[in-house]
């Protein structure tokens, strides 16, 4: 009986530790489980230059379904005039699943005097107008997926320049790591350098065939392929070049990792960031479950032998 009671603490923390684990396993494999229905990131592909256009198009007005009693079919997406939904048999998203977020809400830019400005550590400072780009650049089209922290995506064929056309023709600092990207609303993101030359990088002015309308982000908008949308800087209007790779733009000075690459698995995606997982934090918790035990055990023994040994001495 006198043995139970001198271990009955320590039994309890045994008990208790075993529940931990179990409830510890539990949440592991539920949050290690993949989405049921994965859709990988579409690869990249380019094709030859094509001819480009300024004209800024007009949506067309949805037909309202059929007023009749029996079933209607689902209605056809919103597209505007000239936009294609299909591209080298990939099907693409309609431009209406790109969803309007802003920070002031739309930029309407005029373009007779609109300028792109390529500026910081680069050795010619360049001022582009609307025209400058699209008519002297050699144009590219690419599809990529834009996925946003909100949890929508869209699959769209962006056409635009490459961004490292214009670096090279202002001459980019040896110094030079980083690329930040402002905006006609105060909006602005950062990238690394060496991701831009290697992705090959592009500003779009178009999306489905499609010039970009001003709701969209015209003139131009980044297209950052394998980042989170907030890296999708639009209404361009200056790309500066810097060495500062701790700056923080727009929405990551308010909290969002300033590395939004995604994950291979966009349905089942997270932010990258410096906080610790679930999983990490259940692994930290435990451990230090069991260094409590077994700090508790030690110091039950020791308490339990000292008052023999204090009678030991005061005996002799």
């Amino acid at each position: 009986m006198q043995v139970f009671r001198r271990h009955k603490k320590i039994v309890l923390i045994a008990v208790l530790l075993a529940v931990i684990l179990l409830v510890s396993f539990f949440i592991v494999q539920n949050t290690a489980k993949p989405s049921p229905t994965p859709t990988p990131t579409p690869v990249p592909t380019e094709i030859s230059p094509t001819p480009t256009s300024t004209a800024s198009p007009t949506p067309t007005t949805p037909t309202p379904p059929s007023q009749t009693p029996t079933p209607t079919p689902a209605p056809t997406p919103f597209l505007y005039p000239g936009e294609v939904t299909q591209y080298q048999n990939q099907s693409l998203s309609p431009i209406s699943d790109v969803y309007q977020n802003a920070i002031a809400g739309t930029q309407y830019i005029n373009q007779a005097t609109y300028r792109l400005n390529v500026t910081g550590l680069v050795n010619n400072t360049l001022e582009y107008t609307y025209d400058d780009v699209v008519n002297n650049h050699t144009a590219y089209q690419k599809v990529v997926t834009l996925t946003c922290v909100e949890g929508w995506s869209a699959t769209i064929l962006w056409q635009g320049v490459l961004v490292n056309d214009l670096l090279q023709e202002a001459g980019v600092s040896p110094n030079a790591t980083v690329v930040i990207f402002h905006a006609s609303d105060g909006y602005t993101t950062a990238l690394p350098l060496d991701y831009i030359v290697q992705n090959r990088i592009m500003i779009a002015y178009k999306m489905n065939n499609v010039t970009l309308t001003a709701q969209i982000g015209w003139p131009f908008m980044v297209v950052a392929q394998d980042q989170y949308g907030y890296k999708w800087a639009k209404w361009l209007t200056e790309i500066e070049v810097s060495n500062d790779t701790s700056y923080l733009g727009t929405w990551e000075r308010q909290g969002y990792p300033n590395n939004a690459t995604l994950l291979s698995d966009p349905n089942n995606a997270t932010l990258h960031s410096d906080n610790v997982s679930v999983a990490e934090a259940i692994v930290v918790s435990v451990a230090c479950t069991v260094i409590a035990a077994v700090i508790y055990t030690t110091s039950v023994k020791t308490n339990t032998k000292r008052p023999k040994f204090w009678r030991r001495q005061r005996s002799g």
